[in-house]
């Protein structure tokens, strides 16, 4: 929850990702670490901190643009 964290329906584990606040331009680096449920419309699920620094904690959804920086290993 406080760590730099987002659940992800298929990314492999350990891939680092960098996350882009479409309204803001505000952006942070997460790492996977939890599997969505793949019914979940959403792309990712981040953690309150991940959001936090997004600017949208209050808001609780957000369009991002998500960029893999480095995949994990699978």
């Amino acid at each position: 929850m406080n760590a730099l964290t987002a659940a992800h329906a298929s990314l492999p584990f350990g891939t680092l990702i960098h996350v882009v606040n479409l309204k803001n331009n505000q952006s942070v680096d997460v790492r996977i670490n939890s599997r969505s449920h793949r019914a979940n419309k959403r792309l990712l699920d981040l953690s309150k901190e991940a959001a936090r620094q997004l600017g949208f904690l209050r808001a609780g959804i957000a369009m991002v643009k998500v960029t893999v920086v480095r995949l994990g290993e699978a």
